[in-house]
């Protein structure tokens, strides 16, 4: 986003994929070493992730370049790269960088430790080659940055820049990246525009506004009149974030829809269902009746019969907005004819805990 606003007032961005760096593993901000992925699925995910940012950057007209560090780190010779520039780095300095420190009492391989100069020389290098200026990144990757300033500043006696931007964490306040469980997703097949939708409806009121300036384009001005708006009233503001959000990922058409089905759960129950996330199943498993934790399972609500079980026992399961007492509860075609308030003939309504949803039909 940062990139994009950037782009906006007239900047011309240079995303890069790190085909040859994603083979090391960066250590920043994790407590242990990343899986080291293959070069096919390090290539495949490049083709991805220009498909995702095609969505907020603007590659038309050579407006903006997607570049893969692979094409100049896999050229690299060790012994020439260790010459011209190992002599521009401290260990010292490296050794004092938060990334390494948070690891080296847990294990740190060497591997990792070479991290940092990699990405200092995909700066030099931009530098040289497309004359970049200034690195984004988050904050964790400040000592990264600087590492790459001061190799320009050594090598070509010329300033370059860096800016870091806060990180989205977890619960537990580890960085919510592609790589750490409860990950929202760019791609609609992992994280559903609902779901995207509904993650930055659950966001807390005190994120709200900050949120709206760091991952939407409305005017500041918008801003400022919604960051009036207390109490009750915040829920506009979250829809608002919400569906802005939703739109510059998955288009407007997606974010409407999302908006939709949200309300349709969260707001007026006799509004149109549409868009809740939905599965069908064939009408020969009820035919006998089903264990309502299976349907949990089939909807993607639990990941387990254990985790399923568990879930209704412990009083998170509903059904049709009723709290589940059993788990071995038999739910049979007859319950999918039954056409409770708020619901159509022929489906069904799980809920996982307070905000999961899923909507079951036969077919």
């Amino acid at each position: 986003m940062a990139a994009a606003n950037l782009q906006k007032q007239g900047h011309k961005p240079i995303i890069l994929v790190g085909g040859g760096t994603g083979l090391v593993g960066d250590p920043s901000g994790k407590d242990k070493a990343r899986p080291i992925m293959s070069r096919q699925k390090i290539n495949k995910n490049a083709l991805a992730l220009k498909k995702q940012i095609s969505k907020i950057i603007d590659f038309k007209n050579n407006r903006a370049l997607l570049t893969n560090n692979a094409d100049w780190l896999a050229k690299l010779n060790y012994i020439e790269f260790l010459r011209d520039f190992g002599t521009h780095f401290s260990v010292n300095r490296l050794l004092n960088s938060e990334a390494v420190k948070i690891r080296i009492e847990k294990g740190l391989s060497f591997l990792e430790f070479n991290y940092q100069l990699l990405q200092a020389y995909d700066f030099w290098h931009l530098f040289k080659t497309k004359k970049c200026v200034l690195q984004l990144g988050g904050s964790d990757q400040w000592g990264n940055i600087v590492a790459g300033i001061e190799l320009v500043r050594r090598l070509e006696e010329k300033e370059a820049y860096g800016i870091t931007i806060p990180l989205i964490t977890t619960s537990d306040g580890k960085k919510m990246g592609k790589t750490e469980k409860g990950a929202v997703w760019l791609d609609a097949k992992l994280t559903s525009p609902y779901e995207y939708y509904q993650f930055w409806i659950n966001t807390d009121d005190a994120d709200t506004i900050k949120f709206l300036l760091l991952f939407t384009f409305l005017p500041i001005e918008k801003v400022e009149k919604l960051k009036k708006l207390k109490g009750s009233e915040i829920k506009k503001t979250k829809g608002v974030l919400a569906f802005e959000a939703t739109k510059i990922l998955h288009g407007e058409k997606e974010a409407e829809k999302a908006a939709e089905a949200s309300a349709a759960l969260f707001g007026n129950e006799n509004k149109k269902n549409n868009s809740v996330p939905t599965i069908a199943i064939n009408k020969n498993e009820t035919k006998n009746g089903i264990p309502v934790f299976k349907l949990f399972i089939l909807a993607g609500l639990a990941k387990s019969s254990g985790e399923a079980q568990r879930l209704i026992k412990q009083g998170g399961g509903y059904l049709n907005e009723k709290r589940l007492d059993s788990p071995n509860l038999l739910i049979t075609e007859s319950d999918f004819k039954a056409c409770p308030p708020g619901r159509r003939a022929g489906e069904i309504m799980l809920r996982a805990g307070k905000k999961k949803y899923q909507k079951i039909k036969l077919r």
